[in-house]
């Protein structure tokens, strides 16, 4: 069985709030739950399989915490290791920037480890994101602002896709 590592950075806490659901649908232990302004390096090391989440914050930003945990897993090795990437945006206020915090994890790691989890744009109401690789997200856009009522369908194909690929 693959061990599975959950590292999120959380403001506003939807971001926390994602990681604890994700966590309990594939039974992750709590003990394996990391946000990211105290995780370490070594942390990363522990897991087979790797989700990072972010909210994104004005413009495309990173959350806060990740600013210098992006800098941590541009350092770590990741070699060997599946790596899938979540995260909350506003798509109402920020319709050009949509989950862009997502890109900027995805171009931290796509070199270093193999990316999973890549999402289907159908379905979301946006009009522009940097987190759009093709025609795929780099990752599980959530936007719990507007469309609170789709996360759980959302996170249950994600999941279903994530146990597919790893």
């Amino acid at each position: 069985m693959k061990t599975i590592g959950i590292f999120y950075g959380s403001t506003a806490g939807n971001t926390e709030r994602i990681a604890k659901r994700i966590a309990t649908k594939l039974g992750v232990d709590t003990a394996d739950i990391y946000d990211v302004n105290a995780a370490k390096a070594n942390d990363l090391s522990k897991y087979d399989v790797l989700l990072f989440g972010s909210s994104t914050w004005g413009l495309g930003d990173l959350q806060d915490d990740w600013e210098g945990f992006v800098q941590t897993v541009e350092t770590a090795d990741l070699s060997g290791k599946k790596t899938a990437l979540f995260g909350c945006g506003d798509s109402a206020s920020y319709p050009d920037s949509f989950c862009e915090a997502l890109a900027k994890i995805y171009t931290a790691i796509k070199d270093k480890t193999t990316v999973i989890g890549l999402t289907e744009t159908a379905g979301y109401s946006f009009d522009a994101s940097e987190a759009i690789v093709g025609d795929r997200f780099v990752g599980l856009p959530l936007d719990e602002d507007n469309e609170s009522n789709l996360t759980e369908e959302r996170i249950d194909n994600w999941i279903a896709q994530l146990k597919n690929e790893w």
